[in-house]
């Protein structure tokens, strides 16, 4: 395996953990076990049958958890502290046959792209779980795991294309997750305000946006008492 295919494998694992990482390890211990590719030393751990076995059940179990509102957004905060070390430790396990610099460097970088991914997934859940009806949340968690297959065999098959592909989603979640992390505020700031039984108070400080929403709130409100 030439420098290429082990930098795009460390980092295609590491963005593929911030997504599904059980669907990640399922396919790559398959792939080694059935001979289609040969895994580096350091993960050829992962084609061992109790670890394709472990891989295989905690997908199952996340394919559910992850097609039920709310029940989603549980599960990716409690995966937080899995996914993102996760992600680090395999980036690092892809490239341990380099160098010790490289391994350190590797989990570093892996580590920052498996929270990108993982935030970016979690924050879209949240926005995407205000909608009533359960079809958008099926669709797109079944499009995540199709990514993350997708993904992973782009970065095995056409490594310069997956690192190009991976660039640019590094630059939309520069982008997107500021804008998520708005939105998401704003529905924590609803919540906060209904549980609380009293109406939202808006900083000075607050988004723009939010206060934007918050004022045109208050103005229906006042017309309504008229």
């Amino acid at each position: 395996m030439d420098l290429s295919h082990t930098i795009a494998l460390g980092m295609g694992l590491a963005w593929a953990s911030g997504i599904n990482l059980y669907a990640a390890l399922l396919m790559l211990g398959l792939m080694g076990a059935s001979g289609h590719m040969e895994l580096p030393p350091g993960l050829e751990v992962l084609q061992e049958p109790a670890v394709i076995m472990a891989a295989g059940f905690m997908y199952c179990v996340e394919f559910f958890a992850d097609k039920v509102p709310g029940v989603d957004t549980g599960w990716d905060t409690l995966h937080t502290f899995v996914r993102v070390p996760a992600g680090a430790v395999l980036a690092a396990m892809a490239v341990g046959d380099v160098s010790m610099a490289a391994q350190v460097a590797a989990a570093i970088v892996g580590g920052s792209l498996s929270a990108a991914t993982h935030a970016t997934k979690a924050g879209s859940r949240v926005l995407i779980n205000t909608s009533p009806e359960p079809f958008s949340n099926w669709t797109v968690s079944i499009a995540e795991d199709l990514a993350v297959f997708a993904g992973l065999w782009t970065a095995l098959t056409y490594p310069s294309l997956f690192l190009i592909l991976l660039f640019g989603f590094v630059v939309l979640a520069i982008w997107l997750l500021p804008r998520i992390w708005r939105g998401v505020r704003l529905i924590a700031h609803k919540l906060a305000s209904w549980f609380g039984g009293r109406p939202a108070q808006v900083s000075a400080a607050a988004d723009p946006a939010v206060l934007r929403i918050s004022l045109a709130d208050e103005e229906r409100g006042v017309d309504g008492r008229r």
